[in-house]
């Protein structure tokens, strides 16, 4: 199946479906195992095409009984997993201990992040260190021409390098998670289920019989037990537990709190006040440890300024006009990219949301597509570090900010 797709994208008879220029029995592929159906059925998907398959299988974390627990990925049970499909798939099967790397890559700025008063995206961090660098490592160093991996993504030639695409599957689509690969990480990974759907992925590993088939998914942050970020937070971060005040955007002091780590931004339900109008978490400001809310309206984000981008368009950043160009961006993983237009200047990026977008936070992801179809490309993206809402809730926020920020530096003095 995804021979024929990629063959007929090729156009090129002399590279196997991988895209590689040799035959698939000389060509070693790594693929990336957590234990679920969809890494699973690229095993099996490879192996059945005669390549010479390694599955690799990284511990990350182990919560007690959190290894335990369905939903959790690359823990306990899921290891066992990865290791059954192996055996009934007939390749080797390696655990990488990569705990401490996890922690110190993924979990420790996940919790510096909540603490800044941002809402943090561990997925993209995981993938930007532990799986599409220390993994990619690994790979090579074991001979592997590719890494393989169960992501809802597509790449393809494009020119000298491979380019991002969006799946067939939008409901499944992971670009999103992967706009901070860098362009030599996409010229050695391949994605062999960008074309399939999630149902077809199933059916593919009950006819494989591989005992993972009807397994449920994975939860996106999978390293936080049930789901209670503050357990994590409070653990490694005392700190963000600092009580604090919650105050209206237009100054008033509406009540106390527990801790910014307990907030985020467009949260409406367990505020902890209550003023007779319907109230909106709409900025946490850390280090004055408080809490601003305010109506609907002050959560539309019209304008976002980027951090540590990634570019992944042909040619340089700095080429592009800085009067800005079309595109179309997502905020949030489970949104269809919208009309947007993005600016490079002075060594930044500036993305405009054409129809603004509610409730966006430091720290999430801005990624930028060529358009809203499902063979859109990937441009790449960025960190969100500020954010920009209408004129008046703008003026009206950072008067707040800079009033309280001027006071607390008063008396550090």
């Amino acid at each position: 199946m995804i021979g024929a797709l990629n063959a007929f994208e090729r156009g090129n008879e002399t590279l196997n479906t991988l895209d590689i220029d040799k035959k698939p029995e000389d060509t070693r592929v790594v693929v990336a195992m957590s234990g679920g159906v969809d890494s699973s059925v690229v095993a099996g998907l490879l192996k059945r095409e005669g390549y010479d398959v390694v599955g690799v299988t990284l511990q990350l974390y182990d919560h007690g009984a959190a290894v335990h627990r369905a939903g959790s990925c690359c823990a306990g049970q899921d290891i066992d997993d990865a290791r059954r499909v192996s055996e009934t798939l007939g390749i080797p099967h390696y655990v990488l201990d990569y705990e401490q790397r996890f922690r110190e890559a993924v979990i420790n700025p996940f919790a510096a992040s909540y603490v800044a008063g941002e809402t943090p995206i561990p997925c993209v961090a995981c993938n930007q260190t532990v799986k599409f660098a220390d993994l990619l490592k690994t790979a090579q160093e074991l001979g592997a021409d590719a890494l393989a991996t169960g992501h809802y993504i597509r790449s393809r030639n494009n020119g000298a390098h491979r380019a991002l695409y969006r799946p067939v599957d939008s409901d499944k689509d992971q670009s999103y998670f992967l706009f901070a690969t860098t362009q030599e990480q996409i010229d050695y990974l391949r994605f062999p289920l960008g074309n399939l759907s999630k149902a077809e992925t199933r059916a593919l590993a009950a006819s494989m019989d591989l005992n993972v088939a009807n397994k449920a998914e994975s939860q996106d942050i999978c390293f936080v037990p049930q789901g209670k970020y503050s357990d994590i937070i409070a653990k490694l971060r005392p700190e963000a537990a600092r009580k604090g005040d919650i105050v209206h955007i237009d100054g008033r002091v509406l009540g106390e709190h527990e801790g910014i780590m307990h907030y985020t931004i467009g949260q409406r339900r367990g505020i902890g006040v209550a003023v007779g109008e319907p109230l909106y978490v709409v900025q946490l400001d850390a280090r004055a440890a408080r809490v601003i809310v305010g109506p609907r309206e002050a959560l539309e984000t019209n304008r976002l300024h980027l951090r540590d981008v990634n570019w992944l368009g042909d040619g340089p950043l700095s080429d592009l006009s800085a009067d800005g160009f079309e595109c179309y961006a997502k905020v949030r993983s489970t949104r269809p990219p919208r009309p947007a237009i993005a600016w490079y200047r002075d060594g930044a990026l500036m993305v405009e949301l054409v129809d603004g977008e509610a409730g966006v936070a430091p720290g999430q992801a801005c990624v930028l597509y060529s358009s809203d179809g499902e063979d859109a490309r990937v441009f790449g993206g960025g960190f969100i570090s500020r954010t920009e809402r209408s004129d008046e809730a703008e003026k009206l926020l950072q008067d707040l900010l800079a009033g309280k920020r001027a006071e607390a530096d008063l008396q550090q003095l």
